[in-house]
């Protein structure tokens, strides 16, 4: 097969390097060469180039509500709401058009591998699909034709919440039992640039014995697990009064911390809490945005590290997908919370941005190293954003947005170009007739 050569201006190499040529075969990088002469045959990047961006969490059919939910939602659950009404029109072909279109937005801002935080599965009044696995892989076939790698994080769903049935909307998204679940993820089986992950909704959601064997089949399958923990108080107060135990510790309890795990959200954490997410190796993933939108809190972002939690980031609600911008935020929602700089460098929030997602999701991403998946993203330094800063990365990390990005490559593939996406045209049009489409 032949190899294919990118030459860099400058690329992050742990260090910012010049003159970069990075060679990729069969989808991996088999050579990296700093202070290379120029090579007439590489495709030339000109900026700062990193490794791929990682989008840890998110609900593609939640961009539909951008511009809408937050005028008309005054609180979390009063926003559940309007995207329960949301969910109740989408079909397998909807959600393909729209998951489509915000895959294409996600790789025009320089990310390369997404987790799908899946649980709409089921028609209107849970009955399953003749696939029961439609809309997901309604997904699968999304991803393919926007270039972008998927972590479908297949999730389990049973009660609305601690002894109550799923009601209304929530009965897609529920397959009865644990069990059921268990048969029908079974059944998605491989595909290609794809890993099949399991996910716990929460705790509300998912009862202990349940989500232990969600974990059981996670980890016999050596895949991801992820789980939305302690996003609102609410759910904090609802678990210590049905369990007398945290949400953290009632995941503990089923066996769902561990180096392949990801908390979602984690605001509300007591000190226990902390100590056993850091001590299992578990990453936590915030969504700063979205847990800034809907009301719910800074997470304890440096207390997790410091107890040895990774942190990753994703766009969740899709009210803005920007993954650069996500991990600036953890810094910055640090220093309103402790009123001190410093806490995250500019190495460490592309880590965060980049390699710690990618872990969490399953694939061997985050470093321009041999061995590792051809995915990179090209940042310009030129922009009205960029322009007159010195360093590179800060340039990148503290100051540019997803309009700085020019090209991505994923797995060797030359997806965007100078600001357009290769393989679908024009991403914007395609939003807008997806969403108008599901909301009239």
């Amino acid at each position: 097969m032949a190899v294919n050569r990118w030459h860099c201006d400058q690329a992050w190499l742990g260090r910012v390097a010049k003159s970069v040529v990075i060679e990729e075969e069969n989808g991996r990088i088999v050579r990296v060469t700093a202070d290379a002469p120029v090579d007439p045959d590489a495709m030339p990047l000109a900026g700062l180039t990193v490794p791929g961006l990682a989008n840890a969490h998110s609900h593609a059919f939640h961009r539909a509500l951008r511009g809408s939910a937050q005028q008309g939602a005054a609180t979390f659950w009063s926003w559940r709401d309007e995207m329960y009404r949301l969910a109740d029109r989408l079909d397998p072909e909807s959600y393909f058009r729209l998951a489509r279109a915000v895959y294409g937005e996600m790789v025009l801002a320089g990310i390369t591998a997404v987790g799908e935080f899946h649980y709409l599965h089921h028609q209107a009044g849970g009955t399953p699909y003749a696939d029961p696995n439609e809309m997901g892989m309604a997904l699968v076939a999304a991803a393919a034709e926007a270039g972008i790698r998927l972590t479908l994080l297949d999730t389990c769903y049973l009660r609305a919440g601690f002894d109550e049935p799923p009601r209304g909307t929530q009965s897609r998204f529920s397959d009865g039992s644990v069990e059921a679940w268990a048969e029908r993820v079974t059944d998605l089986g491989t595909h290609p640039a794809v890993v099949v992950g399991a996910a716990v909704h929460s705790v509300r959601a998912v009862d202990v014995d349940s989500a232990r064997v969600v974990a059981g089949w996670a980890l016999a399958s050596n895949v991801p697990l992820h789980f939305h923990l302690s996003e609102q108080p609410a759910e904090n107060e609802a678990a210590l009064a049905a369990t007398g135990m945290t949400p953290t510790a009632m995941l503990a309890e089923a066996g769902a911390l561990g180096p392949l795990s990801t908390a979602v959200h984690a605001t509300h954490l007591l000190p226990d809490d902390i100590v056993r997410l850091g001590q299992s190796g578990t990453t936590v993933c915030f969504c700063p945005t979205t847990e800034r939108e809907l009301g719910d809190g800074i997470g304890p972002a440096t207390s997790l590290q410091d107890a040895g939690a990774r942190l990753a980031v994703g766009s969740d609600g899709q009210s803005v997908i920007d993954i650069l911008e996500e991990a600036r935020l953890v810094e910055l929602h640090t220093l309103l919370a402790h009123g001190a700089r410093g806490s995250h460098s500019g190495s460490d929030l592309l880590s965060i941005a980049s390699g710690n997602g990618m872990k969490s999701l399953g694939w061997r991403g985050g470093k321009l190293e041999v061995g590792f998946q051809a995915d990179f993203t090209t940042v310009g330094l030129h922009s009205v954003r960029t322009a007159g800063i010195d360093d590179p990365l800060a340039a990148v990390m503290f100051a540019a947005n997803q309009d700085d990005v020019t090209d991505v490559v994923i797995g060797g593939r030359h997806v965007v170009q100078a600001g357009r996406h290769l393989l679908l045209g024009d991403v914007a049009s395609q939003l807008q007739a997806a969403i108008s489409g599901v909301v009239g």
